[in-house]
């Protein structure tokens, strides 16, 4: 704890505080301690249990992601308010680990937002890596009804999914550019030059474009 305070860089602080997240710490020192460090699941607990955001990072680094129980990943996620905490959970550990798919359908639905959310992240995975028994047209009627006015984190999840429906699977390509268009969801989002706009059509036009 105490070498994580000593990497705490204001200008890091105030980019990270734009972004919701409540550390100072470069991501690049966090990953080169991690590093060193290897795997250590009982100092990954311990860390996590602190609820210091940049700890929590760091624990997510140096942990063994099947050494959690469903239970455990499941508590872990409704504690992890931080975007980038809640997105490193998802991708890092629950993704490697053999209880992604029981999570997702436990969270999917979930009545906060933000847990729901984690459910559509691993939702799109499965449409990119494993679509076989997912509803795919079920999941549209759902973007398409409810997208529009859902709480940001869940909105860009529900986006992303979209796209990723649109992107991988032709055949309902043609509705996931109309559902994108008609919503207008991050249609005006600043994109830097030379970077894919998050709004569905013009993300999946770009991705199907460079594919073919």
């Amino acid at each position: 704890m105490a070498e994580l305070a000593a990497l705490e860089d204001p200008k890091a602080r105030a980019v990270n505080e734009k972004h919701g997240d409540d550390h100072g710490v470069n991501l690049g020192k966090l990953r080169a301690v991690a590093k060193r460090l290897k795997t250590q699941q009982d100092l990954a607990v311990e860390l996590w249990q602190t609820g210091d955001t940049a700890a929590r990072l760091l624990a997510l680094l140096i942990c063994r992601p099947k050494a959690f129980s469903r239970d455990e990943l499941d508590t872990m996620l409704r504690e992890a308010r931080r975007p980038k905490v809640h997105d490193w959970l998802v991708n890092y550990v629950v993704k490697k680990g053999p209880h992604a798919e029981e999570l997702r359908e436990t969270w999917f639905a979930d009545p906060d937002p933000v847990v729901a959310s984690a459910g559509w992240a691993l939702t799109t995975e499965r449409v990119a890596r494993k679509p076989e028994g997912l509803d795919l047209a079920g999941l549209l009627d759902i973007i398409e009804k409810e997208m529009k006015d859902a709480p940001e984190r869940l909105q860009w999840a529900m986006n992303h999914c979209l796209a990723q429906i649109g992107i991988e699977h032709p055949t309902l390509r043609a509705r996931a550019i109309d559902i994108g268009e008609r919503l207008e969801v991050l249609k005006d989002y600043p994109t830097p030059p030379n970077c894919t706009s998050p709004f569905a059509p013009s993300w999946i036009n770009e991705m199907v474009r460079r594919q073919g």
